[in-house]
């Protein structure tokens, strides 16, 4: 029947439901757009208008596009949003659970889906090359449309890279190297260009910072990025403060996008309120923008049509949930995404790390002495109370900072499974833990220092400065 969708609504989900009203409201558009017969739109609109009532008396919320269902269970399954601990946006991660936010739950909460083996398998034989051990240890967990990149790429068809930081402070710390080493790896293996957004403007808005400092911090933050070893031919990394004033494509896309995303949608996406400043409220658009490949026309060619993948942690996702709503109603591809966990705080795996709390952090300014200093003296233990019930019962690896770090950082997989085996049974104790994951970090961020020291005020130059890349459009 024409007149109701072909399906037991009852047995949707909220996120089902969420996308049967978003892909229905994309075909009445599409009807519409195409001047189709007034009978047929007709009926479109009604089975649109259908799925919208069946949403809010699932869900108790009215359907808001870019805006998945805040509580993602249904109204009668005993389940309330209180018991949902975590709370997760681009500016704030905190759980009360010692392992961390759960990634299982923010998987359905989001609507993306998990990266599972036949995923994993299907990266290895598209590249011919062995998983990098984010994608092994599940660091990288989620995607949106990581298969459609696959078959791009099997068919021989390009895409690109895009991935950002946002520079608050002239050191990042080392949870900030995780998304630059992923997408190293996958420009590497993919052989595709890659841009690098530094989001100095958002910085200015949300910080106490003047627009010279925040664009200081960028250039100082490109230094890091560089020292990871991206290829000058093949990646360009640009300020918004001073792209965004030389290239038209990148503003017109930034206006497409603010056409079509309402304050009400914003404000519900990204909790602002009123008094937050406009650049806030309109900020996302100039995030969303670098997801199509005509905001760098000089590096496709003017082409409007070539995929964007994007590695990230999962906290900027709302982002671009945001971005993929609105890019059909602007005539361009929705970005695939690739999420990260979050790296968690020497304090504990509750927070994130933050730039603005030394202690927290293992900065890439460190010394050998402050990183051993900071791991024995800050990172949180999953060991017991005294040696002789360590001994006995042994450690917690899941709440373990120093093992969670190493799952990061440390390349052998055989290596890192007899740690766990031997931090489980008591064998290890948490100071000799703690005394490898110094062995792994001294070394690992006094290359990275070496690194940086090559990388001059010309290198940073050649790298932001608009050009043609060593690809073919």
């Amino acid at each position: 029947m024409a007149d109701s969708p072909n399906c037991d609504l009852k047995s949707l989900s909220p996120l089902q439901l969420f996308e049967r009203v978003t892909e229905q409201g994309e075909k009445v558009r599409a009807l519409k757009a195409g001047k189709a017969p007034k009978d047929e739109i007709d009926a479109a609109v009604r089975m649109l208008l259908s799925l919208k009532l069946s949403y809010k008396t699932t869900t108790g919320q009215d359907y808001q596009a870019g805006l998945p269902p805040r509580d993602l269970v249904l109204i009668n399954n005993g389940i309330t949003k209180e018991e949902d601990e975590d709370f997760v946006d681009p500016w704030t991660v905190q759980t009360s659970n010692a392992k961390g936010v759960d990634y299982d739950k923010l998987i359905v909460r989001f609507g993306s889906s998990k990266i599972d083996t036949d995923l994993i398998n299907r990266i290895e034989r598209a590249t011919g090359q062995k998983p990098h051990r984010f994608l092994r240890r599940g660091i990288f967990f989620s995607h949106r449309d990581m298969d459609q990149i696959l078959d791009a790429y099997e068919n021989k068809k390009s895409f690109y890279l895009y991935t950002g930081r946002g520079p608050s402070s002239q050191a990042m710390h080392v949870g900030h190297l995780i998304p630059f080493i992923f997408t190293k790896w996958l420009q590497e293996v993919f052989d595709v260009p890659l841009v690098i957004q530094l989001t100095d403007d958002e910085k200015y808005l949300w910080k106490d910072l003047t627009t010279e400092k925040a664009y200081e911090y960028a250039r100082e933050n490109a230094k890091d990025i560089i020292a990871c070893g991206f290829d000058v031919n093949k990646t360009f990394i640009f300020s918004d403060l001073d792209y965004l004033g030389t290239s038209t494509g990148f503003y017109k896309n930034i206006v497409k996008v603010q056409k079509h995303v309402t304050f009400n949608q914003v404000k519900g996406i990204f909790g602002f309120t009123d008094s937050d400043c406009i650049g806030k409220i309109s900020f996302p658009a100039i995030q969303a923008a670098p997801s199509f490949s005509s905001s760098f026309p000089q590096i496709f060619n003017g082409k409007e049509n070539i995929p964007c993948l994007i590695p990230c942690a999962i906290d900027q996702d709302p982002y671009f949930r945001m971005t993929r709503d609105v890019a059909p109603r602007i005539g361009q591809p929705k970005p695939a995404l690739l999420h990260s966990v979050f790296f968690p705080a020497l304090q504990g795996a509750q927070t994130k790390m933050s730039a603005s709390d030394p202690n927290s952090s293992i900065f890439l300014t460190d010394t050998p002495k402050q990183i051993k200093t900071k791991i024995n003296k800050h990172a949180f233990s999953g060991g017991r109370d005294t040696i002789e019930e360590h001994r006995k019962y042994g450690g917690n690896c899941d709440v373990d900072v120093s093992f969670m770090y190493l799952t990061f950082f440390l390349e052998d997989d055989d290596r890192l499974e007899q740690l766990k085996q031997a931090y489980t049974s008591g064998e290890l104790l948490t100071g000799e833990l703690k005394k490898v994951l110094i062995e792994t970090l001294q070394p690992l961020i006094a290359a990275h220092q070496e690194r940086r020291k090559q990388v001059t005020d010309e290198v940073v130059k050649q790298f932001m400065t608009p050009r043609k890349l060593a690809f073919e459009f």
